[in-house]
């Protein structure tokens, strides 16, 4: 019985210890704004360099779980969002769409 014990309690900690580990991790915050005059561009950050979104799971920086995720944000300069490839001021945008119908075929 005693080993029993023992191994139960060796089990209870495996399955506790991520758990307990997620639990502290420090909540992601949302990234401040640069120092110059910027715009969020929707649907060019790679995974987990976004600095934030509007919607969805990854609400804060650096949470994007997909490259180009058109609801994940990042700052760039005003008047440079439109340049870029996929690139949206708004969430969900045209460029978004639009890289999407490359990929498919």
């Amino acid at each position: 019985m005693n080993n029993r014990v023992v191994l139960a309690s060796a089990f209870a900690a495996a399955i506790a210890a991520p758990s307990i580990s997620a639990a502290q991790a420090p909540t992601p915050t949302p990234v401040a704004p640069p120092a110059y005059e910027a715009e969020h561009c929707y649907g060019i950050a790679l995974a987990g360099q976004n600095d934030c979104a509007s919607t969805g799971n990854n609400s804060c920086g650096g949470t994007s779980l997909l490259d180009g995720d058109p609801n994940a944000w990042v700052y760039v300069p005003v008047g440079y969002c439109e340049r870029l490839v996929g690139g949206s001021l708004e969430p969900g945008g045209a460029g978004a769409v639009a890289r999407d119908l490359t990929q498919t075929g």
